[in-house]
């Protein structure tokens, strides 16, 4: 069952899988996680249906998120984080946290080598 892995059996985590799971920190529907993935990333990832849904299929398997039924409206389906799913999220952001500390001063050090 999903629920008992180790948080660090999901880790590291692809950048859409991460947009989606910062987007449901609040409940969304589909067209709602598009947007606001597009939002977060200032327009960089733009995220299409096939993808979106086929990540939220997996997502809902894996027990990271779950479909939320007192909200849903004519068709559409709200998704939020479950309880693993904000531990997933939470480590994956100290995971990147811990890798931009620990390179950056030699990441500084490189800086006009290439000019």
């Amino acid at each position: 069952m999903a629920k008992y892995k180790k948080i660090e059996s999901f880790l590291p985590l692809t950048h859409t899988t991460y947009y989606i799971l910062l987007a449901l920190i609040s409940p969304a529907h589909g067209y709602g996680i598009m947007q606001e993935v597009k939002a977060i990333t200032h327009g960089e990832i733009a995220l299409g249906p096939g993808t979106l849904y086929g990540a939220l299929s997996k997502l809902t398997k894996q027990g990271l998120i779950t479909k939320l039924e007192e909200f849903a409206t004519n068709r559409r389906k709200y998704y939020t984080l479950t309880p693993l799913g904000r531990q997933v999220v939470k480590a994956e952001y100290e995971r990147i946290k811990s890798l931009v500390e620990n390179s950056s001063e030699l990441i500084q050090g490189l800086e006009g080598e290439d000019e």
